[in-house]
């Protein structure tokens, strides 16, 4: 990983890892639902900026050299693999 994105990306999963400490508590002391699900989708959002990073940064280095190979049996496979992991598909 990039070392630009390796930054933004343990920065945003440390931010989350408090997020869901935070919603942890909140749910042992019984707080309100509706603020509950608000926490949840914050954690969420910081996750789906740590997935952009390691994508993108993905995309810059490995896919790179992948997309460059005159196998077209090793580019399928390394574009299928994307599409899955990332689920850009919507397939399983």
């Amino acid at each position: 990983m990039w070392d630009s994105y390796k930054k933004d990306t343990m920065l945003a999963l440390k931010k989350a890892q408090g997020q869901v400490g935070h919603i942890l508590s909140m749910v042992e002391d019984d707080k309100y639902c509706m603020d509950i699900a608000q926490q949840v989708n914050a954690a969420m959002g910081l996750l789906k900026q740590v997935n952009h990073h390691i994508l993108e940064s993905h995309l810059l280095s490995c896919a790179a050299h992948k997309l460059q190979s005159k196998n077209m049996t090793e580019k399928k496979k390394f574009v299928s693999e994307l599409a899955k992991v990332f689920n850009i598909t919507g397939r399983k």
